[in-house]
């Protein structure tokens, strides 16, 4: 079957997205891979939980991935918590003591530190649940009808 990818071919951070959208799926979580909540930013997992808090997950495949990365602070006004998500040999002291962290690979994660709550105003919530939803529904519509 040549529309089936393999492990190998998938890309180490989607590979870790996949693993952090399985495991926060089996918490009653719903998530979106590569969702941009502005203009000039995109997350690698945002989440929408069973009681409506959002979590954002950026997922770094290595050192050089977290170091190139200067804009994940922009990302925490967007999110009630924040995490990384990484694989288990990465050095964990390079991340940000004060964030999320979740050890994942292209099957499963783990929550290994809950992110700090900052809770998000109502209008930016009511925002970025729209946003979320209208994503969500247009990426199905794409995949139910490619060719409109």
């Amino acid at each position: 079957m040549e529309w089936q990818t393999t492990s190998a071919q998938i890309p180490p951070g989607r590979l870790l997205a996949r693993g952090v959208c399985r495991h926060l799926h089996d918490l009653g979580f719903a998530c979106v891979t590569e969702f941009s909540p502005e203009r000039g930013l995109r997350v690698d997992v945002i989440a929408l939980g069973p009681k409506g808090e959002i979590w954002i997950i950026e997922c770094k495949s290595c050192p050089a991935d977290f170091r190139a990365d200067q804009k994940w602070q922009g990302y925490l006004p967007w999110c009630d918590r924040f995490f990384w998500a990484v694989d288990v040999d990465f050095p964990l002291d390079l991340l940000p003591p004060a964030t999320g962290l979740v050890l994942a690979d292209g099957y499963g994660a783990e929550l290994a530190r809950m992110g700090p709550e900052t809770r998000l105003s109502a209008p930016r919530r009511k925002a970025v649940v729209q946003s979320f939803a209208r994503v969500a529904a247009q990426r199905l519509q794409r995949f139910c009808d490619p060719a409109p």
